[in-house]
């Protein structure tokens, strides 16, 4: 799923609402490995376009 997840984000990459919709999906469906996975690649990927965004989804606490 953490590669699907990464497909998904680059895709979407291009409108930071979307981006951050999908962001917040592939955190639902993720193991708390796979998310601290997921975490360090967005902040290496995308950190200069959408670090608010970033800053904002991976600090609010996690919703089941």
């Amino acid at each position: 799923m953490l590669e699907y997840a990464k497909t998904i984000l680059l895709k979407v990459s291009f409108d930071r609402i979307l981006f951050e919709k999908e962001l917040r999906k592939a955190l639902r469906t993720l193991v708390p490995a796979e998310l601290r996975e997921l975490k360090a690649w967005c902040y290496q990927q995308f950190s200069k376009l959408y670090r608010r965004v970033l800053n904002r989804v991976f600090t609010q606490p996690a919703v089941a």
